[in-house]
């Protein structure tokens, strides 16, 4: 190759659901067939561990998705791991334990999720080949974990961080502020690679995660400035003059993001509004 000649990158294979790819000696990939506008190619459900398996994020309550799972794990899934209840993520929980037996733990018990074990920040799982240790992540939801897979610093990240996109914040229950110290917090992880709820395996992961910190702070400038040249208005008339760099069907979702943003920044006494639907206007 000549000198001075980038060499090309190759694509990473397509998302297919159903079938188990691995991404590492210890970990295994399996997507959900539940791709959508929110979803991406589906959700990522991740086996850890060949003696013993924890699955991370079993997905939607889907019987050809939970019977992938446990054709690929058997007999040896031990734990079943949560980020979080939304639906694309836990539903398949009981589905899974009914299956195999195996111990379900989260956060909480929350949106139709029965938990065996509540865990928390510091959690740990040591099992024969690996350690996961839980951190507790806020602000996408307010029980959102990730998990670290300490022997080769891969972070289960759910929907703190996602491949290809930004991540909705969707007050009361999701939290800008919480959003950003849970990102600071995280890009001290000292990660190789982030395995992400939806998309692929993310193997620059600290720049990602400077990229979410600096488009947050940016959509936040946005906003203010709009806010402050408009004096007063409505969140759907600010998601009209910021978002022009995404898709239309997109700015419903949108909305609540720039909720999430102005009430932020009402909290640090910058802006005057609480509601997704009334006046907003800066102090």
């Amino acid at each position: 190759m000549s000198a001075g000649v980038v060499p090309e990158i190759p694509e990473p294979p397509p998302l297919v659901p159903g079938v188990a790819r691995a991404l590492s000696p210890l970990v295994r990939r399996i997507i959900a067939p539940n791709a959508g506008l929110m979803t991406g190619a589906g959700t990522n459900t991740y086996l850890v561990g060949i003696d013993e398996i924890a699955v991370i994020d079993p997905g939607p309550d889907d019987e050809g998705h939970l019977d992938a799972i446990v054709g690929c794990g058997g007999d040896r899934i031990r734990w079943i791991l949560c980020t979080h209840t939304h639906p694309d993520h836990a539903p398949g929980a009981a589905g899974l334990k009914a299956r195999t037996g195996a111990e379900v733990l989260a956060f909480k018990s929350k949106d139709g999720l029965k938990v065996d074990r509540r865990i928390g920040d510091g959690f740990r799982i040591s099992a024969t080949e690996f350690r996961l240790t839980a951190h507790h992540t806020p602000g996408h939801a307010s029980n959102h974990l990730c998990f670290l897979l300490e022997e080769e610093r891969m972070l289960f990240s759910g929907d703190h961080i996602m491949q290809g996109s930004t991540v909705v914040i969707r007050p009361p229950d999701g939290d800008m502020a919480a959003y950003l110290e849970s990102l600071a917090r995280t890009r001290q992880l000292r990660l190789r690679s982030i395995a992400p709820g939806h998309g692929h395996l993310i193997e620059n992961p600290n720049e990602v995660i400077d990229y979410y910190l600096a488009h947050r702070s940016e959509r936040e400038r946005q906003i203010y400035d709009a806010l402050a040249a408009a004096g007063t208005a409505k969140i759907d008339v600010l998601v009209k003059q910021i978002y022009t760099d995404v898709p239309e069907e997109l700015h419903p979702v949108a909305r609540h993001s720039v909720h999430a943003h102005l009430l932020k920044l009402a909290a640090e006494g910058k802006v005057k509004g609480k509601t997704l639907t009334g006046p907003w206007s800066v102090v």
